[in-house]
């Protein structure tokens, strides 16, 4: 919920967001919880955040969601909303 970054469910992260700067260099990316976990985030405080909990794509749907579920349709989702084409390759250097 604003003013707090990220997807929501409730008062339940399902999705962070987060930009680093730092050595004249930027990054950024996303964690979508498919299938995580959960009973970490009960010894810390996720993203500093007291009071709010953690949820994941299985926890409310009720099933079991890989990230093999949902890559494909998240990198068509992006393309879309940030009108670009994302070139894969094979050579991750």
């Amino acid at each position: 919920p604003p003013p707090f970054t990220g997807v929501w469910m409730g008062d339940s992260k399902l999705c962070a967001i987060g930009v680093h700067c730092g050595n004249h260099i930027t990054s950024h990316g996303l964690a979508l919880n498919c299938c995580t976990d959960l009973t970490w985030f009960d010894h810390i405080v996720p993203c500093g955040l007291k009071g709010k909990g953690v949820t994941s794509l299985s926890h409310e749907l009720g099933r079991l969601i890989t990230v093999d579920h949902v890559l494909e349709p998240f990198l068509d989702s992006f393309q879309e909303v940030f009108d670009c084409t994302l070139v894969f390759s094979e050579d991750p250097g």
